[in-house]
């Protein structure tokens, strides 16, 4: 067989449909109607997996962990739900209104060629979390089997010592890799199901391990009464700290909200979805991790902050019916970390591959490709002790933060909420959103100007070798907030005093942003269009009156 035709046969087959080519297959074109199935319901159960699950368990019993009281790390749970909810609805409506993903959405911020940083970005991000939330649900199994064969580490001879890990917990770090390839075979549109299970036991488990802790633990104990750790005028600042680390942890959501959202039936449906859900899950289960670990820390001696290993501490403080319950306790969490890692980790990856190589790879593909590529992230690396976990959480906000600037900015300021939908799928000078070369340099230059003022602080957060002032490891504490007003302020600016003369030109002439919303979904969707301008004038005004959710 020639060359030639290997590589014919390893293209993305389109089945009449889209024919895939440098920046279009059927993966990334806008969802048309019969795909976009995501009701209220979906959104909701989507944002319950993804904040009530048990990395936003850990991160509030992390703090706990790292000396704030429970009523310190409460406060910094809240206010961080509510800007991270704030951030989420905001930066989904482009998808929930045009029907379009992450990375095509950043073609008109970035310019063709330039949106391919961010996706780069997006895709490494992808295999560090879905490598963490795997490792995560390799504890689990780890539960399990323990839950069946007590002293496991006695069991398998550990041959992996120079690694600092074990052949049992590597053993069950690989056994959840390998059970959780079947489920990403499941296209995004039908993961309803299993979104709906995940809820359902992960909601049962946090009830009862937060009434066990509680009644076996003869509730909090000294625990609320007790001073804080921080006793001094950084208190403030190490709150300010978890703040930002609990957005952190939910900044790759926010960035790539678009590729969830475009599949609402309604806009309507997103937005109520996530403003149920988004805020007041995040904190129930942050919550529950600062309860749980502060009524169980005077038992065990010290504030255990991971989940799986205080399931496995119950079992070895108890008998046979801990065992029973810690196995149960391990399925449920197996179930939700499914949840939360497929839709969230695995097929985010799997559009931004998409959307890079779209001749070669559509979702399935790329999925699959984040999951087998994930494991050179060394995930048992960044889950090693409670100040490295929200270390990495709080670092991601550094960089993403003023991407996330950029997108609202561009969108809702620099557009207008008005998208030429057709020119983001041509590669040429043709498309308004070419800019220059492909790139809009505005976007690096605002996205630049919003990370520097972190970076000081960053460095020395990752390098214990080096010393930087108070103000910058201050000013990193806050890092997530700070880039990402300056970016949106920076590229607001730049595109005012020095327009891109096709954007100007298309937006002094495009209709009112609902009349272009509902022509574009008319037109992808394969109905028939009726232009704003081809109308006569008196008629103009009875077309602007298209529902708000079209």
């Amino acid at each position: 067989m020639s060359l030639r035709r290997i590589i014919k046969k390893l293209e993305v087959p389109h089945d009449g449909g889209t024919v895939p080519s440098r920046w279009i297959n059927n993966d990334i074109r806008p969802i048309e109607k019969e795909r976009r199935t995501w009701n209220f319901w979906a959104f909701h159960n989507l944002w319950v997996l993804t904040n009530t699950n048990i990395s936003t368990y850990m991160v509030g019993s992390s703090m706990i962990a790292l000396g704030l009281t429970w009523w310190q790390a409460i406060i910094a749970i809240i206010v961080g739900a509510i800007i991270s909810a704030s951030f989420i609805i905001f930066n989904s409506l482009p998808g929930a209104y045009y029907h379009l993903g992450f990375p095509v959405l950043n073609r008109y911020v970035w310019g063709m060629y330039g949106s391919s940083f961010v996706i780069y970005n997006r895709i490494l991000l992808s295999l560090v979390w879905y490598s963490v939330q795997a490792w995560i649900g390799g504890r689990c199994v780890y539960v399990c089997l323990e839950a069946i064969w007590p002293n496991l580490e006695d069991r398998i001879p550990n041959h992996i010592h120079a690694t600092g890990l074990t052949t049992a917990t590597f053993m069950t770090y690989i056994i959840f890799s390998v059970i959780s390839l079947p489920l990403i075979y499941i296209r995004p549109h039908k993961l309803k199901k299993l979104l709906w299970a995940g809820v359902v036991s992960i909601f049962v488990f946090f009830f009862v391990v937060l009434v066990w802790a509680l009644a076996t633990m003869e509730g909090f104990g000294s625990i609320i009464t007790s001073r804080p750790a921080i006793q001094d005028r950084s208190t403030g600042w190490s709150i300010c700290y978890a703040i930002i680390s609990a957005i952190g942890g939910i900044s790759a959501g926010i960035l790539n909200q678009a590729d969830y959202a475009r599949f609402a039936r309604r806009p309507r449906s997103a937005w109520y979805g996530q403003l149920a859900a988004a805020a007041p899950y995040s904190i129930i289960s942050s919550v529950i991790g600062i309860l749980v670990t502060a009524a169980t820390q005077r038992r065990y001696g010290e504030p255990i902050w991971s989940l799986p290993d205080l399931m496995i501490a119950m079992m070895h403080d108890g008998g046979s019916r801990s065992r029973a319950a810690g196995f149960f306790a391990g399925v449920a969490m197996i179930i939700s970390q499914w949840g939360i890692n497929i839709p969230g980790n695995a097929l985010s990856g799997g559009f931004d591959l998409a959307a890079t190589f779209p001749t070669f790879i559509n979702i399935r593909r790329g999925a699959y490709i984040t999951a087998l590529l994930s494991s050179v992230v060394n995930p048992w690396q960044l889950l090693a002790t409670a100040s490295t976990f929200l270390q990495v959480l709080s670092s991601y906000s550094v960089f993403l933060g003023p991407m996330i600037g950029l997108m609202i900015s561009s969108y809702y300021v620099v557009n207008r909420q008005k998208i030429k939908v057709d020119d983001l799928y041509v590669g040429n000078r043709s498309s308004i959103y070419w800019y220059s070369y492909g790139v809009n340099w505005r976007a690096p230059v605002a996205w630049a100007m919003g990370v520097w003022p972190s970076m000081p602080g960053f460095v020395s957060a990752v390098n214990s070798g080096v010393t930087v002032s108070i103000g910058w490891t201050r000013l990193y504490y806050v890092s997530f907030l700070v880039g990402t007003t300056i970016s949106a302020l920076t590229f607001s600016a730049l595109h005012y005093f020095f327009p891109a003369p096709c954007i100007k030109d298309y937006l002094l002439q495009a209709p009112p942003r609902r009349v272009v919303q509902a022509q574009f979904t008319a037109k992808w969707d394969g109905e028939e269009v009726t232009h704003y301008f081809d109308r006569p004038k008196e008629d103009q005004v009875a077309v602007e009156q298209f529902p708000r959710d079209v």
